[in-house]
């Protein structure tokens, strides 16, 4: 978990972080200009980041997907922080590179109707909402299967497990994803794999598809359990360029160990520190949700020049004002990236993992982007 205290700020930074975030209301100035009375700001002492650098060097916006195959990929970015808090660091995270290698074969194995894996510990119901959707998107995936001209598969641990000090060794096995009933399942295991206890899987669109602004909505069931960590989130394009957290990064959900909260985190860069800001379903401005992640909730992003706000079920649990690069945001007006993973243990959701959770699952029905 990591650890946390109070920073005192000069006067000048903390003016300006108040007001980058005033057109969304989410922070408040106090009078003395020092402070900032709804939302303290606090530094992070922890040594590892959320993220680590991409090493590929080409983003493209839906490339083919043979201009992955050689590529190596590894992305050591799950989140820093998820509290409600805007946070700094006082100095830049140290960004570390993996060396885990791109898989060469094109195609995912997806387990038969005659394949038997055991079963998941997630409440969820595996059932697909409905056919094929009439309407045209800019872009989405019903997962009929897995679709590598879409997804790419990180493989390994990562640097210092992905950059948060998390057990799991990701794979691209059947084992860890595949497609049932119009469901995409990422299970994690309990299971000695290359050195690890545990394995999972965590799927990019890295390379395959970004894009900027838009409406993006997927229907999506959490594992929960003690050390289990699900994320939907997404990474600037350009973060092989400008490393993270310059490259931004949003974190649409994340949920940790037997809460049956979502989070929504922004992370980026403001004059070389790591600054994030983020809200959660349990306390949104003295507004709350109570529900059973477990089961499937539609989840919704809106993106435009001027805001991100998250919901679940149309409840808003996370809102940050983007406007003119307020609070040195200009990461979230360049294109990103989804991914999908689910981690074991790390900074965040601590170090005790109940092993009688395993198999547990994240289960995702679609996603979809609309303009």
């Amino acid at each position: 978990m990591r650890i946390k205290k109070s920073l005192h700020t000069p006067a000048s930074f903390m003016a300006k972080l108040a007001t980058a975030f005033a057109v969304a209301g989410v922070l408040v100035a106090c009078g003395d200009g020092e402070t900032i009375c709804e939302e303290p700001i606090e530094i992070d002492d922890s040594s590892t980041s959320r993220s680590d650098s991409l090493s590929s060097s080409t983003i493209t916006q839906e490339s083919s997907s043979s201009e992955m195959a050689d590529q190596v990929r590894h992305d050591d970015s799950t989140a820093a922080t998820s509290s409600s808090s805007a946070a700094v660091t006082s100095s830049s995270p140290s960004v570390p590179n993996s060396s885990s290698a791109v898989p060469s074969s094109s195609s995912v194995a997806v387990p038969s109707s005659s394949e038997t894996l055991p079963a998941s510990s997630s409440a969820a119901t595996p059932s697909s909402s409905s056919t094929e959707p009439t309407e045209t998107y800019f872009w989405n995936d019903e997962f009929n299967t897995i679709d590598t001209s879409k997804w790419t598969f990180e493989i390994g641990t990562g640097s210092n497990g992905w950059g948060n000090s998390e057990w799991e060794y990701y794979t691209d096995r059947s084992e860890n994803a595949y497609v049932q009933d119009g469901i995409l399942h990422i299970r994690a295991n309990k299971e000695d794999y290359k050195g690890s206890k545990y394995t999972s899987a965590r799927m990019i669109t890295k390379g395959k598809f970004s894009f900027t602004y838009g409406t993006v909505e997927a229907r999506i069931a959490l594992p929960t359990g003690k050390g289990i960590w699900p994320a939907f989130w997404m990474l600037g394009a350009n973060i092989d360029q400008v490393s993270w957290p310059a490259c931004g990064e949003i974190d649409i959900i994340e949920s940790i160990n037997d809460e049956s909260i979502v989070y929504g985190t922004n992370h980026w860069d403001y004059n070389g520190d790591h600054a994030s800001y983020g809200n959660n379903t349990s306390d949104f401005h003295g507004a709350k949700k109570a529900l059973d992640i477990t089961q499937f909730h539609t989840y919704k992003l809106t993106w435009d020049n001027k805001l991100i706000a998250m919901y679940v079920d149309d409840f808003k649990y996370h809102e940050i004002s983007i406007e003119n690069n307020s609070g040195g945001t200009d990461a979230f007006h360049k294109p990103q990236f989804f991914l999908l993973n689910v981690a074991v243990a790390g900074n965040w959701p601590g170090f005790e993992v109940d092993d009688a959770q395993f198999p547990n699952e994240m289960l995702v029905d679609y996603i979809r982007i609309s303009k």
